[in-house]
Order: C-alpha cells, then sequence, then structure tokens
C-alpha cells in the first residue's frame, strides 16, 4: 500500500495539522490483528471494525489514520489512538 508522495507532502492530521508519513507494515499488521480481536477504538469511541490497508501516522506517532481501499480516510473521529497497541 503506498500513497503518491505528491499527495502524502499535501496531507496533515486534521487535528494538529502536523504532517503524517505511511505506516510500517508491521504497524498496519499489529493493528488489523487488534481489529480482529474486536479491541480497537478509534477517537470517535466507536470500534474499529475493518481492516486497514495502510495507515498514515502523524509526526508525533500517536494517531494513525487508516486507509481503506487505498483513500486515506482524514477524519479526527476516525483516527486511532497508537496507544491502544503500545
Amino acid at each position: 500500500m503506498s500513497i503518491d508522495n505528491a499527495l502524502l507532502a499535501i496531507l496533515c492530521c486534521p487535528e494538529t495539522k502536523q504532517p503524517v508519513s505511511m505506516a510500517e507494515p508491521a504497524l498496519v499488521k499489529k493493528l488489523n490483528e487488534a481489529v480482529a480481536r474486536g479491541g480497537l477504538m478509534n477517537i470517535g469511541k466507536k470500534p474499529v471494525s475493518e481492516q486497514l490497508d495502510g495507515g498514515l501516522v502523524r509526526k508525533d506517532l500517536k494517531i494513525i489514520y487508516p486507509i481503506r481501499e487505498n483513500i486515506p480516510v482524514m477524519l479526527i473521529e476516525e483516527g486511532i489512538s497508537l496507544e491502544q497497541v503500545s
């Protein structure tokens, strides 16, 4: 899973405006394992039920925004706190 570099250069966290970068495959795998167990919540306090194709990690490494069907979901409430998988 990858995002065009030109698009990645203009994307940022909708809440803090920090830059984002592509998540490592190992992190995406870890998140998807948590999704499969039913143990992952988004910032909107709803369970994450769909597997991630990838993700965009905020610069401070606290939030990841999911990529589904090659589309980054850059909504604050869809962000996932990485504290859940640390």
